[in-house]
């Protein structure tokens, strides 16, 4: 796949092969070549056990590729980096720390200055809707404002790449269609280079500037198909012809390629 002369996250012939408990060489990823430009949101789609969760896994340096490289501003990733935010599948967050106890981790994880770690965390706090729950603790809050702490904790140290693997998968769907729209404003507020992890097609398409497409095991990149659909978005864009045709495309790209399951 070619790919551009500048941006802000270069994929790069990636391929990362692994032992099972069998002793036996798994390849999960294939030569993954794509590019994200500054303030992009990508969407990746593909069937389980393609290697999406390990691709992003691989960006954020927590574990090494087996062939090809990585760049974020032009630095190959090396290892761990304190300039990504993740979002995981479940919030994961500590159920002894208050909201912004939370939100704060980071912060005094990385040693950064805390007068400014607690004006971004109550500017957070306040874009996702949770500043009179600061100081409630994870237990009193429902999957969804979990996840939206999450999310903050993720921000809170102005990363230049937020990663984000399935992070609605666990929530019911009228909660998950809400997320969705909380995710757009508060990309839009901040602007942030965004890697998606999902396997709902239709999520994918509404919140990204382009969508990869990957096959089943090992993982390549079937298609990277482009999003040309007007921002800001709302639910209504779903039953537009526009938007299936988007949806009929990719899903037939999956089924070519293996499926979602």
């Amino acid at each position: 796949m070619t790919v551009t002369t500048q941006a802000a996250i270069r994929i790069d012939g990636v391929s990362r092969t692994f032992v099972s408990k069998r002793g036996e060489t798994v390849q999960a990823l294939d030569h993954i070549s794509f590019d994200v430009d500054e303030g992009e949101f990508v969407s990746i789609v593909g069937p389980s056990g393609c290697g999406k969760s390990t691709l992003l896994k691989i960006i954020a340096g927590l574990i090494p590729a087996s062939a090809g490289h990585v760049l974020i501003g032009g630095q190959p990733v090396a290892g761990p980096r304190s300039d990504i935010g993740f979002v995981f599948q479940q919030p994961v967050l500590l159920p002894w720390r208050t909201v912004k106890a939370n939100v704060m981790l980071p912060v005094e994880v990385l040693k950064l200055d805390r007068r400014d770690g607690e004006r971004r965390a109550a500017d957070l706090l306040e874009t996702v809707g949770l500043s009179n729950f600061a100081n409630h603790y994870p237990m009193e809050l429902s999957g969804g404002m979990q996840q939206r702490v999450g999310i903050a904790r993720a921000l809170v140290h102005d990363p230049v790449l937020l990663l984000m693997d399935e992070p609605f998968g666990a929530l019911d769907a009228m909660t998950r269609e809400h997320m969705t729209l909380e995710l757009l404003n508060i990309w839009s507020a901040y602007r942030k280079t965004v890697l998606f992890v999902t396997h709902s097609i239709a999520e994918a398409v509404f919140l990204a500037d382009r969508v990869v497409t990957m096959t089943a095991r090992p993982g390549r990149v079937a298609e990277v198909v482009t999003i040309d659909l007007p921002r800001p978005r709302d639910l209504a864009l779903m039953n537009t012809p526009e938007f299936g045709r988007y949806v009929s495309h990719i899903r037939a790209l999956l089924n070519a390629r293996g499926g979602l399951d």
